[in-house]
C-alpha cells in the first residue's frame, strides 16, 4: 500500500518535472526559428485592439506609444476599447487622434469587449487584427515582425511578452516566470511541432479569424485558455514569434501577485475539468495538439506548487528514508532535474543581477501560491483585475529597441 501511494506521488510530480525539462531542453537547443528578412512583399492592415478596464493611469501613454512604430502609418490603427473609462481620459484620447469605443457591461470580461468592438468595425478594411493589454508598450519593430510572419503563412502569432518593469522582488519573480513560460510553455512547444500557449495579449490573428473565434468565446477568467483551445479545435497551429517583443507591467507587490495568481490557478483547475474528457477523446483520435492544450498543460502543477512539492516530499525521504520503499536518490534526481529545466530558460544576466534576490523571496512566493490552493471558490465566477501604474520601461535584460 505504501509503495503504491509513494509511485503514485513520484509518478506526477516526477512527470510534471519531466514535462518541464523536456520542454525546456527542446526550446534551448531544438528551436523552431522563423525567417525574419528586411524584405517585405506587402504591408498588413492591422488593428490593435487595446480593451481598457478602469485604466486612466496608463492607457493614454500606452496608446500614444503605439505612434513610434516603425510600420506604415496609413496600415495600423490602435483601436482603445474603453472599459469603465473616465470621460476625461476618453476625451484625450481622442483629442489625439486615437480611436476608442466606449463599452459598458453589467460583468465585464475581455471578450466582451473585443466582441463590442469587432461588431463596430468594417470587416473589409484590415488583414490582421492585434491584441494587446491596457499596459503594454510595443517594441518599435514590433508590428514589422508581426506583418513577415503574417505573409510566411502563420495566422495565429504570439509575440514574445517581456517585463516592462523589475523594480521590486515580486516583479523580478514576475518577470523570471514569464521568462520561464516563454521558453517552455511556447518555445519549447514549437520546439516539438505544437502549438504555442497564448498569453491574453501581444497575439496576432488573422482579422475574420479573430472575429469569428470570439464570438464563440465566452470565459469571466481564463479567456486565453479558452480561445487557444478553440484555435486548435479549428485546427490552427498558434506561432510563437519570439522576435517580436512587447512590454508589459509586472506585479509589483504580494497583493497583487496573490490577485493575479489567483485568477490563473483558478481558470487551470477550471480548464482541466472541463476539457477532460474531451481532451482524452482527441488523444484516441490522434489529435496530439488538442490534448496537449486540454489535457497535458492544464494537468501540470503550477512551477511554484512542483517546487514545494518536490522539496517537500525530499525532505521526507532525507529524514524517514529507511521507513519508506523508493530511495532518496530518486527525488534528489528530480529536484536536480527541476532545478535544470529553469535554470536553462534564463540569461546569464539574469543570474548576476537578480539570483540573490529570488532566492531570498522564493519561500514567500511559494507560501502565497499553497495558501491560494484553499481560496479558489468563485474566483472563476468574478473578474479579478490587476490595476497598472508603470508608463516607462525600465528591464536591464532588454534593449528597449528589441535589437
Amino acid at each position: 500500500m505504501i509503495l503504491t501511494i509513494e509511485l503514485i506521488i513520484f509518478g506526477y510530480l516526477g512527470g510534471c518535472v519531466l514535462y518541464n525539462l523536456l520542454f525546456s531542453v527542446a526550446g534551448k537547443f531544438f528551436p523552431k526559428k522563423t525567417k525574419i528578412t528586411e524584405d517585405v512583399a506587402a504591408y498588413c492592415r492591422i488593428a490593435i485592439l487595446v480593451p481598457a478596464y478602469k485604466e486612466d493611469d496608463i492607457i493614454l501613454h500606452a496608446a500614444i506609444s503605439y505612434e513610434s512604430l516603425d510600420y506604415p502609418a496609413n496600415c495600423y490603427k490602435v483601436i482603445v476599447i474603453a472599459d469603465s473609462l473616465k470621460p476625461a481620459t476618453i476625451q484625450t484620447l481622442e483629442e489625439e487622434g486615437i480611436t476608442v469605443i466606449p463599452v459598458s457591461f453589467k460583468k465585464s470580461t475581455k471578450a466582451k469587449s473585443l466582441n463590442a468592438a469587432f461588431a463596430q468595425l468594417d470587416d473589409n478594411i484590415y488583414d490582421m487584427a492585434v491584441i494587446a493589454d491596457a499596459d503594454n508598450i510595443p517594441a518599435p519593430d514590433f508590428l514589422q515582425k508581426i506583418n513577415i510572419a503574417y505573409q510566411q503563412g502563420y495566422h495565429i502569432i504570439q509575440a514574445q511578452r517581456v517585463a516592462k518593469n523589475m523594480d521590486s522582488p515580486f516583479a523580478i519573480l514576475d518577470a523570471a516566470n514569464e521568462m520561464i513560460a516563454n521558453h517552455i510553455n511556447r518555445k519549447g512547444a514549437n520546439a516539438l511541432g505544437l502549438s504555442a500557449s497564448i498569453i491574453g495579449s501581444g497575439i496576432g490573428f488573422e482579422y475574420q479569424l479573430m472575429k469569428q473565434a470570439l464570438l464563440e468565446t465566452e470565459a469571466t477568467g481564463g479567456f486565453d485558455k479558452v480561445l487557444q483551445q478553440l484555435l486548435v479545435d479549428k485546427g490552427y497551429k498558434i506561432h510563437y514569434l519570439e522576435e517580436a517583443l512587447i512590454f508589459d507591467e509586472k506585479v509589483a507587490n504580494a497583493a497583487a501577485f496573490e490577485s493575479q495568481r489567483k485568477r490563473w490557478l483558478s481558470s487551470q483547475f477550471v480548464y482541466l475539468r472541463h476539457y477532460f474528457t474531451r481532451g482524452f477523446r482527441a488523444l484516441l483520435k490522434g489529435r496530439i495538439d488538442y490534448f496537449y492544450m486540454s489535457v497535458g498543460q492544464n494537468m501540470l502543477l503550477p512551477r511554484m506548487l512542483l517546487l514545494a512539492g518536490v522539496v517537500f516530499m525530499t525532505g521526507i525521504y532525507l529524514v524517514f528514508g529507511k521507513y519508506l520503499t523508493l530511495p532518496l536518490s530518486a527525488w534528489a534526481i528530480c529536484l536536480g532535474a527541476f532545478v535544470i529545466s529553469m535554470m536553462l530558460p534564463l540569461p546569464g544576466k539574469f543570474y548576476s543581477k537578480y539570483l540573490l534576490t529570488v532566492l531570498m523571496n522564493l519561500p514567500h512566493v511559494v507560501g502565497i501560491m499553497l495558501s491560494l490552493v484553499f481560496k479558489l471558490k468563485g474566483a472563476d465566477k468574478t473578474f479579478i483585475h490587476t490595476k497598472h501604474s508603470k508608463t516607462t520601461i525600465d528591464n536591464p535584460l532588454v534593449n528597449v529597441t528589441g535589437k
